[in-house]
């Protein structure tokens, strides 16, 4: 068994990395890092087993063999570079770094002490975005993905107050898993326009976006963000040469982490026949089953290469890749102009 430390038991922490952690065979979750009385009781409630400690200190020094990092945005680098410098494989939440250069700095400093590191990008194994990747589109030519909610009144904390030293707001937050998928599915970008707002009183960070990516293959993908949607639009619309793909709703695995179930459970990322999308065109679109979700990949994937040798669930480059979109789209919400990138490096074009 591999001993987990779990740095962080927000929402992150509590309905997404723990209960994945203890559903996957050959880890164990050993301890939880959290000051908050309040949290340290929900560990004790969720995960009688577990220690709770105070700081990332005395986790280490419990000698654990695979640290994640699920803190506050603003920690993911010093958290995850004091893990890795004692020795510790490393997995860290989205957004891994604030830069492609930080990404890359931890990626470096993995290699040299021969540790793996990867990111939790866990919306790679959302059901309808496996599904995407197995449909005959022909020649894609246009991505139309979404993520949108409808939350009139803010919840307050640093994703929606804190400043861009904390990482908040929806650019990084919802569109570290956009432009993932964009990537994943379309490949490297050469230009990038956004448009990122702050549509509701109070709130101190983007509750609304959108970011224009050109692909390098002429494909383009155009991705929204939003807290204050009143009426959702379709999760994706992909338009291809030879037919479309149109799917409504949002992958069902998040919703019942929450509800308190586990991966093995019956009908597990199955999702209901009636959110199954399109695929065709007018007059001649048929229902596809979207195959089931599987966050739970995501941690096998770890143990296998902290056991085998295999490759990360998600390599650290790819992360890099995707904070240099990132990175580009902030510049072009502010200045409000394309920001070119060079497709062959995950850094702004000069």
């Amino acid at each position: 068994m591999i001993d987990v430390g779990l740095a962080g038991y927000g929402p992150a922490g509590a309905f997404f990395h723990a209960p994945l952690i203890a559903a996957t065979p050959g880890l164990r979750l050993s301890a939880v890092v959290t000051r908050s009385a309040e949290r340290a009781a929900q560990v004790a409630r969720d995960h009688p087993d577990a220690a709770v400690v105070p700081s990332v200190d005395e986790l280490l020094a419990r000698g654990p063999g695979l640290v994640v990092v699920a803190s506050p945005n603003r920690t993911h680098v010093p958290l995850a570079r004091q893990a890795l410098s004692a020795g510790v494989p490393v997995v860290v939440d989205k957004p891994m770094a604030a830069t492609a250069a930080e990404a890359l700095e931890l990626a470096e400093l993995a290699r040299g002490r021969g540790l793996m590191l990867t990111a939790f990008q866990n919306r790679r194994w959302d059901g309808d975005f496996r599904t995407l990747g197995t449909l005959d589109l022909g020649e894609v030519h246009r991505l139309e993905s979404r993520f949108e909610r409808w939350r009139p009144v803010p919840k307050g904390g640093w994703r929606e107050n804190g400043g861009p030293e904390e990482l908040g707001g929806l650019l990084y937050d919802l569109g570290s898993h956009l432009v993932d998928q964009a990537l994943r599915f379309l490949g490297p970008v050469t230009d990038v326009y956004a448009e990122a707002d702050v549509r509701r009183a109070g709130v101190g960070a983007d509750d609304e976006a959108f970011i224009a990516l050109t692909h390098a293959n002429g494909a383009r993908s155009h991705l929204w963000m939003s807290a204050v949607a009143a009426q959702l639009g379709p999760r994706f619309r992909v338009l291809g040469s030879r037919g479309a793909y149109v799917k409504w709703g949002l992958d069902p695995q998040e919703e019942r982490l929450r509800a308190g179930e586990r991966p093995g459970g019956p009908g597990w990322g199955a999702e209901p026949a009636d959110r199954w999308g399109l695929l065709g065109v007018d007059g001649e679109a048929r229902r596809v089953e979207t195959l089931p979700g599987a966050y739970q990949d995501f941690y096998a994937g770890v143990v296998a290469a902290l056991t085998e040798g295999a490759p990360p669930p998600v390599d650290p480059v790819e992360v890099a890749e995707a904070l240099a979109v990132l990175g580009a789209a902030r510049v072009s919400a502010a200045e409000r102009r394309v920001i070119p990138l060079d497709p062959q490096v995950a850094q702004p074009a000069r």
